[in-house]
């Protein structure tokens, strides 16, 4: 029988001459052992083939556990996608698995979630958003492990947030496109029932527009996953209401890309009819012919520092509770 097959972690203590505790916190990177302790243990690893259980080591046994659960509101979320690498690039430098779900926007399956991640006993959790149910609080506080909230930033958070404000996002866009000179501005967004967080962009824009005596024009808000055809189509629905706007902010890039498209297929000159603004800093809307006017989100940046925080966290070592990633909004050529 091959015995590279069979290596354990008392096969690597004994060539390495070393415990096997020792050969535990070698390979999943902690510390407490010199150099040359750590150089024995890998050597030996290498040498008898030695493929780590990470079932065992992510589900305990006699090992803290490597698991961490990520909820996000959507898998098909580009934006949420580059935040997911972000966590699990650094996850995995610093020796954790990243296991994934999605809420789909509704608080109450992101309970359900929890409860089953919670009866695995994992080293931490990374939740999207700052609204939970009652329930989903209580079992985090009961659990007494790390708990990051990215993306939307809070001030009181279950125990550590990283994010932005995304009403502020909004009232920048909304103060930049008055100082444009615009001023009978729409807006076109998606997931109207559910989606909090974008609701929260769009009460930063409509206020930024009251407060420059300008109000929100009209809105159109579809009951359906953002995306370019919902861009297009939403904006070829809000024009028809009202033809006379001289500027549209979207629920994101995607959309803003697909009003793009409706423009071009009707003869409508952006910007010099019709300014368009997006929001999440999508690589396409750097490419376009003209450059969009967007606001730019480091995603993969606060995944990365979910991930530290909540390893920080786990190691005992000093960090922050809330980190502030900051957003920056591009000028763009479209608006």
């Amino acid at each position: 029988m091959d015995r590279r097959n069979k290596a354990n972690m008392d096969d690597i203590a004994r060539v390495a001459g070393v415990s096997k505790m020792t050969v535990s916190r070698v390979l999943r990177g902690g510390s407490g052992f010199s150099e040359e302790t750590r150089g024995k243990v890998l050597a030996a690893a290498e040498t008898l083939g030695y493929v780590p259980n990470r079932l065992a080591a992510a589900f305990g046994s006699d090992q803290a556990s490597t698991l961490v659960g990520m909820c996000v509101p959507r898998l098909s979320s580009s934006l949420f996608g580059q935040v997911l690498d972000g966590v699990d690039r650094a996850l995995s430098r610093l020796g954790y698995q990243l296991m994934i779900g999605a809420s789909n926007h509704a608080v109450e399956q992101e309970e359900d979630w929890v409860r089953q991640v919670v009866s695995w006993r994992p080293a931490g959790v990374i939740l999207s958003g700052s609204l939970h149910t009652p329930g989903t609080v209580e079992m985090l506080r009961q659990s007494a492990m790390p708990v990051v909230e990215v993306w939307e930033l809070t001030t009181s958070p279950v125990d550590m947030a990283v994010g932005f404000s995304h009403f502020d996002c909004g009232m920048e866009m909304g103060q930049f496109l008055l100082r444009r000179g615009r001023r009978k501005v729409g807006y076109v967004g998606a997931l109207g029932l559910s989606d909090v967080i974008s609701s929260a962009r769009l009460d930063g824009f409509e206020a930024a527009l009251s407060a420059g005596g300008h109000p929100l024009a009209a809105k159109e808000i579809l009951i359906d996953n953002p995306g370019f055809y919902r861009g297009f189509y939403g904006l070829e629905t809000l024009l028809a209401r009202e033809p006379d706007l001289d500027a549209v902010y979207f629920h994101n890039d995607e959309m803003a890309i697909g009003g793009l498209a409706y423009c071009e297929a009707r003869g409508i000159r952006v910007p010099e009819d019709l300014g368009i603004a997006g929001w999440g800093g999508m690589e396409a809307a750097s490419v376009l012919p003209r450059r969009l006017t967007t606001t730019v989100v480091p995603a993969t940046a606060i995944g990365k520092s979910a991930a530290e925080a909540l390893v920080a966290r786990l190691r005992g070592e000093p960090g922050q509770d809330i980190t502030v990633v900051p957003t920056r909004l591009v000028p763009g050529e479209t608006a």
